[in-house]
């Protein structure tokens, strides 16, 4: 097996169209629907497949820096995730490919759903009052429409809520008291994402709400993501089937003020440490599947992040010249090392048939 590496994400799909490289993990629908459409995929020679698993997916999404105080009242951010309009988005930019990511744990046993289980109630009651109510009332959903791109309804709630934190229009621009208008930069690291960015600007201009967006080389991004310069981000967070001390780095206090760490938000919360500490010390797989579902329950409830997508399958494009086990690791479905050179395939990939 030999890896190559490219500067450029064109110029590694152009590579692997050419037939330079052999096997592509796509990770953009986009691509996946649109950008195959070329003789070797139709004549057989190149393979598309989708390959279902069991794998926690990332939590991706806008990440708020609770560092700026105007990201400090959940109603600022449960009204600016409001304006963002996923179903809009998974239809017309992305092919109805992505769900909804509602979970730091999704597509896995971790994943919170429902209200809190009796086992679930006992960790989290002795936390009442120090955690989002909606905890115990309500099962965690992102905000959603019907994917016309008509966002009224969630305007009205979003400026309500921004009232209630000290904002209001004036002259179509939401201010504070002191007249000071509300604007935030989104900062970005790769242009790919300006398309799910630019219709969430729109919305928010709706509603008097600036967002400016700026993507920058990634040695800047680096930079200023290392020393939390920034107001909101696109970031995620990988979690593995059993999640321990590594949640502290993610969510805890103290990790919030290192540089460069992976507290993108800023989060410093006792009830979450106390909750993270439970998650490290849990005695058995019951036990921290239990404590796990708390904490993505309390996380998710503190409107940290506006929820992006995930998709619970791996996409892999390859030359038709491999073959691999029919039956494949729920946690591992995309083992290349597992894969070999089937030589009657790869002997008429050569004479440019597809077997």
């Amino acid at each position: 097996m030999r890896y190559e590496y490219y500067r450029d994400a064109e110029v590694v799909f152009e590579a692997f169209k050419a037939g330079d490289t052999d096997i592509r993990r796509e990770n953009s629908a986009r691509n996946w629907v649109t950008r195959y459409d070329v003789p070797a995929v139709k004549d057989g020679r190149i393979r598309k497949d989708e390959i279902p698993h069991e794998l926690p997916q990332p939590m991706q999404g806008f990440v708020f820096n609770l560092r700026r105080e105007l990201f400090q009242d959940r109603n600022v951010r449960e009204a600016i995730g409001l304006m963002y309009d996923f179903e809009w988005q998974n239809k017309n930019l992305s092919y109805g490919v992505y769900t909804r990511a509602r979970s730091y744990f999704g597509n896995s046993e971790l994943e919170s759903k429902d209200l809190p289980s009796p086992d679930e109630l006992k960790i989290l009651e002795p936390l009442r009052g120090k955690i989002p109510e909606e905890v115990f009332t309500t099962a965690y959903q992102p905000p959603v429409t019907d994917g016309t791109g008509n966002v009224r309804e969630q305007a009205r709630k979003a400026i309500g809520l921004l009232k209630q934190a000290g904002w209001e229009i004036k002259d179509g621009k939401m201010t504070d008291k002191d007249g000071k208008k509300f604007a935030f930069e989104l900062l970005l690291n790769d242009a790919a994402f300006e398309r799910l960015s630019l219709p969430f600007k729109q919305n928010l201009e709706r509603i008097g709400v600036d967002m400016s967006v700026r993507t920058v080389d990634t040695s800047q991004y680096r930079r200023r993501t290392d020393g939390y310069d920034f107001d909101m981000i696109i970031d995620l967070w990988g979690q593995s089937l059993s999640p321990g001390n590594e949640q502290r780095e993610f969510f805890g206090s103290k990790a919030a003020d290192i540089p460069g760490g992976r507290n993108t938000p800023g989060i410093k919360d006792t009830a979450i440490d106390e909750l993270i500490e439970l998650v490290v010390a849990a005695p058995d797989r019951e036990s921290l599947i239990t404590r796990t579902r708390c904490l993505d329950r309390v996380l998710l409830w503190h409107l940290y992040v506006i929820p992006q997508f995930r998709y619970g399958k791996e996409m892999v494009a390859y030359w038709n010249r491999f073959s691999r086990p029919e039956k494949v690791a729920k946690y591992s479905p995309v083992a290349f090392d597992t894969w070999w050179i089937d030589e009657a395939k790869d002997r008429a990939l050569q004479r440019g048939e597809s077997k």
